[in-house]
């Protein structure tokens, strides 16, 4: 786990022991080549630090098409962010490209440091200013549009997916 102690001790200050603690409450995962990680239609309640491999975030339009929006690679962190701080479902697939080994942070461990961390505001914030957040940047038409779909489809979209949880 010496990657993400690197990436995180640039992000913010933190003890010997409270990287003991928050890391105990994290795993190491290994995925293989094109495993999905993540997905769509599903409240996400885990948080990924790449250590190896690659991560793709995609959206599927009306016909079925893939639809690229980010790739994650290593010493990054990757989820649909929003999806998780909301616990709302997600809107994305995350999928490796490649065999990926990755520290799943479950939404305990992210929990725990927002409380016990001395700086885990920051570090939550940090985080979540590195995530591909399009949809909270870029107004829905032209979200849609470049989906190839109508604004009223990716409405309807949102809420049905919404409505399965």
């Amino acid at each position: 786990m010496d990657q993400i102690r690197q990436t995180i001790r640039q992000m913010i200050e933190i003890s010997d022991q409270e990287f003991e603690n928050f890391l105990s409450r994290c795993i190491v995962k290994k995925f293989k080549r094109y495993e999905v990680v993540s997905r769509p239609n599903i409240v996400p309640n885990e948080i990924f630090f790449v250590n190896k491999g690659l991560i793709r975030v995609i959206v599927t339009d009306k016909d079925g098409t893939e639809h690229s929006l980010h790739f994650a690679l290593e010493n990054q962190f990757i989820a649909d962010y929003s999806a998780f701080m909301l616990k709302q479902p997600s809107l994305y697939t995350l999928q490796t490209e490649e065999e990926t080994e990755t520290v799943v942070m479950p939404r305990a461990a992210i929990e725990w440091g927002y409380k016990n961390l001395k700086q885990g505001d920051k570090l939550g914030r940090l985080i979540a200013e590195v995530f591909p957040n399009i949809h909270d940047r870029v107004p829905q038409h032209m979200i849609a549009s470049y989906l190839g779909i109508t604004p009223i489809h990716l409405s309807r979209l949102k809420k049905a997916s919404i409505k399965k949880i």
